[in-house]
């Protein structure tokens, strides 16, 4: 029997019926999100706060946000005369078995306290370009206090928010809804307070901000220009930030009127109980929608995508269970998908606060990327982990030249980065390598998950010169070694908590692992491609340093202080984020998990090392840890009314915890290659108190 797919979403529709500042609720398209409060809309941004990390003012989760919305602060501005700043300019050479080797190195630090430097240059080079708040919209003139007896419901099977309360009193019904294919939110408020004149709608323009945790700066009103025009069918906002443009169209209907209320602010007005607010955005203004679509026109659109997006793809069905954890995994489970098409299934990969707020001012990290999107592939909606895989392509050229400044072949891929690819200088990032193999996995998910062999072939066509040029660059970057092929230094590796160690550590564990699988998988694509295989890589991948084991279990890195028992275990991730291969023992990973359940630092841990310990429990035959690990009572585990996946007050929300439960479920119930067989959801417990149903999924390799 099929999975009832309303059902299953519809009981997990998040009710709101007091304000909780830290679980907004937000519409989009994986383009476009804007987040709204318990009044539908962005009316009370202070109750929602994003802390700073160094002292200064908060900043909000009640975001409007789209892939193309980026803004630079001209560098002259950051104190070099305005001749502007180079990468070249902060290159550190270091020593390698290979010889001197430029990276992109800090001389000033980073961390909880904000980044601390000395350099205008580092200072620009990190902060430009940031991701930009394209705009807020509220209710004008009203008080939190103002707001009574409120109802607020987002229909997930619908994609709708829908807000009732009284104001100061009176009934107030708002509903907001994006439009599924195009940046344009749609707004109805239903009042007699709007025919009377009490309530109307302030909407207002920011400058952009260069602060980590903030996509807006409104102390700066001189240093943009808001236009205002009318157009057929309502009026279009100009706006112009340094280099940055874009245009904002708000659709008139009937009675409804907008006037310039400040030099960046407009009000609008109806004269009917309904007001009708249409609201789309562009960088170009010939892209904005002419005329406007009604409101209706956008709420049938949103009406039909989400019941395909629901009923398409992948599905599991935890209800029948007698285990307790159940009934919220299933919650978590069904929110993340919500979540992660609306932030995370755009045309570049996301931040890790997706559409919502800004941290690492909108920059993305690559090394993420895997978290937040391959479980597309993996819930049989692989086209959603396609469009943001297609970036490569247009950051191949920078990942080529910085491969060619370093003396290697191939592409090296970036670690934090905005849509033009430049890395961004750093004690840690630079140093990072477990995001190069990240392209080839991915890809290769795109493979496997495509309905037909020629679509497949497809995928192979498009994305074969992002896997080889990865390749390319990761069997130069192994260094041939009496122990075997060598990784570093320098090097940091996943787990971060190596950064003094850079100039000396070598071949951590996961890295040598994913090295060899992406290597080896990169062969598979060479065959696929009607090529013979690459004797280079063959040699490399054979030839790896096996990963340093002490005490029974594997450590981190194979030099000294060997394994620090912070931030991420990533120690795992050599088999369970991975399938099993040669250089990875299973008895001696499953030593490695127990050791790591017993006294690591939770505290220090991010969202995605939970999904990382299930998907190596599933592996290596411990079910129920597996389970346990998803459901662990820890800080860095908590996943919101709304199912964002808290981690601290200055990163509210953390997607990639939200697509590593979801990688990490796909696996444990739709199974992996060389799964035991006899059962199906070989990654849930056995014990008769789990029932799973599973349809739609992929399975992984």
């Amino acid at each position: 029997m099929s999975i009832d797919r309303r059902a299953l979403v519809s009981r997990h529709a998040v009710e709101v019926t007091e304000p909780d500042g830290r679980s907004p609720l937000s519409v989009g398209n994986g383009e476009f999100c804007f987040t709204v409060d318990v009044t539908g809309l962005q009316t009370f941004p202070d109750r929602y706060p994003v802390a700073s990390r160094d002292g200064t003012p908060a900043a909000t989760l009640l975001g409007t946000q789209a892939q193309w919305g980026w803004h630079s602060v001209p560098a002259g501005e950051a104190g070099d005369g305005g001749d502007g700043f180079r990468l070249e300019d902060v290159l550190v050479t270091y020593d390698t078995p290979r010889g001197p080797v430029p990276y992109a190195d800090m001389t000033g630090s980073i961390g909880a306290g904000g980044d601390r430097t000395d350099s205008p240059a580092e200072l620009w080079l990190r902060s430009n370009p940031h991701r930009l708040d394209l705009g807020r919209i509220g209710l004008a003139g009203v008080a939190a206090d103002d707001v009574a007896g409120v109802r607020q419901v987002l229909d997930l099977w619908h994609g709708v928010v829908d807000s009732s309360f009284t104001l100061r009193g009176e009934p107030v019904r708002v509903r907001t809804v994006c439009h599924p294919d195009a940046d344009v939110v749609a707004i109805r408020i239903v009042s007699e307070a709007v025919r009377a004149g009490r309530l109307a709608v302030r909407m207002a323009f920011p400058y952009g901000s260069e602060r980590w945790h903030d996509a807006a700066d409104w102390t700066r009103p001189d240093a943009h220009r808001t236009a205002l025009r009318e157009i057929d069918g309502g009026w279009r906002v100009d706006r112009e930030l340094d280099d940055a443009r874009y245009a904002v169209v708000v659709g008139a209907t009937p009675g409804l009127a907008l006037v310039r209320a400040g030099e960046h602010e407009f009000r609008v007005t109806g004269d009917t109980a309904t007001l009708d607010l249409v609201v789309g955005f562009a960088p170009d203004p010939a892209a904005l929608p002419s005329p406007p679509p009604a409101f209706d026109e956008v709420r049938a659109a949103a009406a039909e995508h989400w019941p395909a997006f629901w009923s398409d793809g992948g599905a599991v069905r935890l209800s029948g269970s007698a285990d307790e954890r159940a009934a919220e995994l299933e919650r978590r489970v069904v929110l993340s998908q919500y979540l992660t098409a609306v932030n995370c299934a755009g045309s570049l990969p996301p931040q890790e606060t997706g559409l919502v707020c800004n941290s690492w001012r909108g920059r993305f990290h690559l090394e993420m990327h895997w978290w937040h999107a391959a479980h597309f592939a993996l819930w049989g909606r692989p086209e959603l982990l396609r469009r943001g895989l297609r970036w490569y392509h247009a950051a191949l050229r920078p990942a080529r030249a910085t491969a060619r400044m370093q003396g290697y072949r191939g592409a090296r891929w970036p670690k934090q980065v905005g849509p033009d690819a430049r890395e961004s200088p750093s004690p840690i990032g630079a140093f990072l390598i477990w995001q190069q193999p990240h392209p080839i996995h991915l890809a290769e998910l795109l493979y496997r998950a495509a309905p037909s062999p020629a679509l497949g072939r497809e995928v192979v066509d498009e994305f074969a010169d992002i896997v080889f040029e990865t390749a390319e660059f990761m069997a130069d970057f192994a260094v041939p070694t009496d122990r075997g092929y060598q990784l570093g230094p320098p090097v940091i590796p996943a787990q971060e908590s190596y950064g003094s160690l850079r100039a000396r550590a070598t071949n951590p564990t996961f890295e040598l692992a994913y090295w060899h699988w992406a290597l080896e998988t990169a062969q598979r694509w060479r065959r696929r491609a009607g090529l013979p295989r690459h004797e280079g890589w063959s040699a490399v991948a054979a030839g790896l340093a096996p990963p340093h084991v002490r005490d029974g279990v594997y450590t981190a890195i194979d030099v000294e202080p060997y394994t620090i028992r912070t931030d991420h275990p990533s120690m795992l991730c050599g088999l369970g984020f991975l399938p099993r291969t040669p250089l990875i023992d299973p008895s001696t990973m499953r030593a490695t998990l127990h050791d790591v359940l017993g006294d690591w630092a939770w505290d220090t841990t991010w969202g995605w090392d939970y999904p990382v310990i299930a998907m190596t429990a599933a592996r290596v035959g411990e079910p129920e840890l597996a389970v346990a690990a998803l459901t662990m009572p820890a800080d860095k585990n908590e996943f919101l009314p709304n199912g964002h996946n808290r981690q601290t007050p200055s990163l509210p929300l953390y997607l990639p915890g939200n697509g590593g439960l979801l990688a990490a479920v796909a696996l444990m119930a739709g199974g992996w290659d060389d799964a035991p067989g006899g059962r199906a959801a070989p990654g849930f417990p056995d014990d008769g108190r789990w029932h799973v149903e599973a349809e739609g999924l992929v399975p992984a390799p």
